[in-house]
């Protein structure tokens, strides 16, 4: 896999108002409109001294939205405005999220893919700030399908917002590689009162990239300490994305290599290896290339699976939240500027070349939702 560019700010937003209330639709939207079918959501709030179930409904965000690059036409990033209902409590929220294929073919890569929410659009030429919902990484060269569930994001998914897609695709319309992807995502709402219900949805850290193993290039820069004010609830936890890219470096990192990682809440740390090996059997079938490879947290053609880390004995009697992340300790001694360069695994040059040796690095989101 190519490396990722941060495709997102990495700002710090305590977004509480939107998490309780959601968010207004940002302007300048692009791609395809989302609509909301299933009938008008039953009286009542899901605040105050209980909540009321809400109507089912569904949500349709992306109906075959192309994702593509050209060069001279980039659409990587699709947006779409999304109207949720309003009020009520749903005890399922499925987020139906496909890939299938333009008339002249699939990208035959695997690559990396988001569906966040804008929360504040870009100012100045910066990016937008997400929140991001739901990774994938795409297939080699055939579609995908995944059904996942974001009940816990509801906080999230009320109200009109606007969704945003990321595919780090660099083929399209024209390609002798095939046209890109199509991209469908739609959310499937049943009302009713979940076992846990989320009251309150905080970034900790939005989405970002950070390069692993080169000492000029020191984690605390790009994944800072965080220090929120906590939400009224009962219960905490943290759900992060954490994938890892590169190939040839030392290790073979940071694709192809386990590394434990450790998210600290209050005083607490929680460390966990980030390493997928059921490629075989989840990733979708047909694809050609190392999609049975263990890979660092992900599948080419899979759903990222999200760590969920209940932290609320860690935050019990605090009015406000610190968290940190770490990784485990590794030198890339495999890069343009090392000396000596030693440990290239796949025979590649010390240079980055785009192909058989790109830069380590992992790609980072972290949220904080908090239950009734």
């Amino acid at each position: 896999m190519r490396p990722l560019p941060a495709p997102y700010a990495s700002v710090l937003l305590a977004l509480i108002a939107l998490a309780a209330c959601g968010s207004g639709k940002a302007p300048g939207t692009t791609g395809s409109g989302g609509t909301a079918t299933g009938g008008s959501t039953a009286g009542g709030s899901d605040a105050g001294d209980g909540p009321t179930p809400g109507a089912d409904a569904t949500v349709t965000a992306f109906d075959k939205a192309p994702i593509y690059f050209t060069g001279s036409d980039n659409q990587r990033t699709v947006e779409a405005p999304a109207s949720f209902p309003k009020e009520g409590a749903y005890q399922q929220i499925l987020l139906h999220l496909s890939l299938s294929c333009p008339s002249d073919g699939c990208d035959p890569w695997d690559r990396f893919g988001s569906l966040g929410l804008v929360s504040a659009k870009a100012t100045d030429g910066g990016a937008d700030t997400v929140i991001e919902l739901a990774r994938f990484i795409t297939p080699y060269h055939v579609g995908a399908s995944w059904d996942l569930d974001v009940t816990d994001l509801r906080p999230l998914l009320k109200g009109d917002v606007t969704l945003q897609a990321f595919i780090d695709t660099w083929v399209g319309p024209g390609s002798q590689y095939g046209g890109g992807w199509l991209l469908s995502a739609s959310f499937e709402m049943k009302g009713g009162i979940p076992e846990k219900q989320p009251v309150a949805v905080v970034p900790v850290w939005t989405p970002r990239s950070f390069v692993y193993g080169d000492p000029a290039k020191p984690l605390a820069d790009a994944v800072p300490q965080a220090t929120l004010p906590l939400p009224q609830g009962s219960s905490y936890a943290l759900r992060t994305f954490v994938t890892g890219h590169g190939q040839g470096n030392a290790g073979n990192c940071a694709e192809f290599c386990s590394k434990t990682h450790t998210l600290t809440a209050g005083s607490t740390p929680h460390a966990q290896p980030i390493w997928r090996t059921d490629c075989a059997t989840t990733a979708a079938p047909g694809q050609q290339g190392t999609y049975k490879y263990p890979r660092a947290g992900w599948c080419p053609g899979a759903d990222v699976r999200p760590w969920i880390l209940d932290v609320t004995a860690d935050l019990a009697g605090s009015s406000s939240a610190v968290f940190a992340y770490d990784v485990e300790a590794y030198t890339n001694t495999c890069r343009p500027d090392a000396q000596p360069c030693t440990g290239c695994t796949l025979g590649s040059a010390c240079a980055y070349d785009g192909g058989t040796h790109t830069e380590p690095n992992y790609q980072l989101s972290t949220l904080l939702v908090a239950y009734r």
